[in-house]
C-alpha cells in the first residue's frame, strides 16, 4: 500500500504593515557622478515617542544622520511619507534585494 505525501507544514498567517517602517534606497547615475544612497526608518525612543532616522550620502561612506523626534507614531509615520515622496521625486529607487 502506498504511503500519502507528507503535507507541508501550516505557518501562522503574518500581518503585514500599512505603514512600512524603513525604507532603503538608491539614486546612481554615472552620467552625472551621482552615486547616493539614502535609509529612512521609524524607532521607538526612550520617552515614548518616535524617531525618524534619516541617513544619506554617496556610496561607500558613513554618509550624514538626522534623528527627528515626534510625540506621537503619526506625526512621525507622516514625516517619514513625505521624505520617501521627496527622495522618489528626485529619482530614488528602492535598494534591489541581495
Amino acid at each position: 500500500m502506498p504511503r500519502p505525501a507528507p503535507k507541508a507544514p501550516v505557518r501562522p498567517p503574518c500581518q503585514l504593515s500599512l505603514f512600512p517602517e524603513t525604507a532603503a534606497l538608491v539614486r546612481v547615475d554615472p552620467a552625472a557622478n551621482c552615486w547616493r544612497f539614502s535609509h529612512l526608518s521609524l524607532q521607538p525612543d526612550l520617552f515614548g515617542g518616535t524617531a525618524l532616522v534619516r541617513q544619506w550620502g554617496r556610496i561607500g561612506t558613513a554618509g550624514r544622520q538626522v534623528c527627528e523626534r515626534h510625540h506621537d507614531a503619526g506625526p512621525a509615520r507622516d514625516a517619514h511619507a513625505r521624505q520617501l515622496r521627496a527622495r522618489r521625486r528626485r529619482g530614488d529607487r528602492d535598494r534591489a534585494a541581495g
